[in-house]
């Protein structure tokens, strides 16, 4: 029965919201104008365009003394001059429900899996909320246990905490976002995969995150076929399943795969309304875009739960001073480094721990784990400086007491803070097994 009054409720919102009309006067490569809208429609309100293949939902990206420029979620197949143009009211909301747990669903909050209607909330959620404010939220919480050894060690996570990780392709992003997904303590995951390629949606969902992880989890996506108005949706609409689930009193992982794709799609979409590229092509709206999607995840105002989101950013060439990961690296609280030399050794994750960084450190470690991490921290550092030299042969044994126990102890690290993607050791055996390992390299712990 409430399967039933869902759809029905679904259908009635749907039918009768379009009543005033215009119709489309030309189509320039993805912009379509369309006349007769420019007194009732705004920048990011929703139309149906009427073709001869069905349908067109589209969005108002541009207003000037020509017409009303619209982008589609879709394509303008079939769309031809003098078509008819709606107004549609409502497509910019949706309406999560704690059953969406387990479920993957599109953009639009469409199911796209194969487990029937999805059921519809109560509570109509915009996908473009605004952020809790500034001096109603909570602090951020307790460190949070990801159950994978270089992180939660060298770059902690806290409740509340938003985590950049930084990589280019094949460098092993998805396979750790896999594993945060998995063994993160949280109540739900909000996992949005934006411009993923489609072939691995399913090689993601069966065998990176796994019928455990998808259990708790509801999965947005958008594939990188579709048009940028849906990859830049399936962002949003992610994170406003992630406030749904907050504002219950829940404590969420958000994991979005990737922020860069987002950007991307921003990109096209200012560039087809006729903005201004900057760097690197990037138009001004995409650096406004990035600090309000990101700053909805984080601590949430007192008496509800907490977002905690990490974010993938695909920077290009490897290149980490690429414009969208110097953004995106300027608000959140703090950054994973993937490195592909490392992953070349083959040690995944392929953290580069000393160019990654935490910001919620030294708060979240006790005294006794700081220092630990202190004394790895400086020896890895002392090795790196000299591993040119250790490669080639030019350093002999013995010359340098400091660097002999760095050596000593390097070796072992590496070999312990490999990690496949379904081990998973607890922090404290973390730490005791880092500390051991310094006492073998006969390396002191001074807390």
């Amino acid at each position: 029965m409430q399967t039933i009054f869902s759809e029905l409720s679904s259908f009635a919102r749907e039918a009768g919201a379009a009543e005033i009309y215009g119709e489309v006067q030309a189509i320039t490569g993805i912009t379509l104008t369309a006349i007769g809208l420019e007194r009732v429609l705004g920048i990011g309100e929703r139309c149906i365009v009427h073709g001869s293949a069905g349908p067109v939902h589209a969005e108002v990206v541009g207003l000037n003394t020509q017409g009303t420029q619209l982008l589609p979620f879709g394509s303008w197949r079939g769309v031809a001059a003098g078509d008819r143009v709606e107004v549609h009211a409502g497509g910019d909301v949706i309406r999560p429900d704690d059953s969406w747990k387990g479920r993957v669903i599109n953009a639009s909050a469409k199911p796209l899996d194969d487990r029937g209607h999805l059921p519809e909330g109560t509570v109509a959620r915009p996908l473009r909320a605004s952020p809790p404010g500034a001096f109603t939220r909570k602090r951020i919480g307790p460190k949070l246990a990801t159950r994978v050894r270089a992180m939660d060690i060298f770059t902690p996570l806290c409740r509340g905490q938003r985590l950049g990780i930084f990589a280019g392709s094949g460098v092993g992003k998805s396979t750790l976002m896999a594993m945060l997904a998995r063994h993160t303590e949280c109540d739900v995951v909000v996992m949005a995969l934006v411009g993923e390629r489609g072939r691995e949606v399913q090689d993601f969902i069966s065998t990176d995150l796994g019928e455990e992880g998808l259990r708790k989890s509801v999965l947005v996506v958008a594939t990188g076929d579709e048009s940028p108005l849906t990859r830049r949706q399936a962002a949003w609409t992610a994170m406003a399943v992630a406030e749904h689930f907050r504002d219950q009193g829940q404590h969420v992982l958000l994991l979005m795969d990737s922020v860069t794709r987002f950007a991307m799609a921003q990109r096209e979409i200012g560039l087809a309304s006729r903005e201004p590229p900057t760097a690197k092509g990037y138009p001004p709206t995409v650096f406004s875009e990035l600090p309000q999607m990101l700053e909805r995840a984080g601590p949430g105002p007192e008496g509800k739960g907490d977002i905690t989101a990490i974010f993938t950013v695909l920077v290009d060439g490897d290149d980490m001073n690429d414009p969208i990961a110097d953004a995106v690296r300027g608000i959140t609280d703090g950054h994973i480094v993937l490195d592909r030399r490392i992953a070349e050794k083959g040690r995944y994750p392929a953290i580069d721990l000393l160019a990654s960084v935490s910001r919620t450190l030294p708060d979240c470690h006790g005294d006794t784990e700081y220092a630990i991490l202190s004394a790895a921290h400086r020896a890895l550092a002392e090795h790196a400086d000299m591993e040119e030299l250790i490669r080639i042969g030019a350093y002999r044994s013995g010359s340098n007491p400091g660097l002999d126990r760095a050596i000593a102890f390097a070796g072992p690290c590496e070999t312990f803070l490999t990690q496949r993607k379904t081990e998973q050791t607890a922090p404290d055996a973390a730490f005791t097994e880092i500390a051991r390992l310094l006492s073998n390299a006969d390396i002191s712990v001074q807390a």
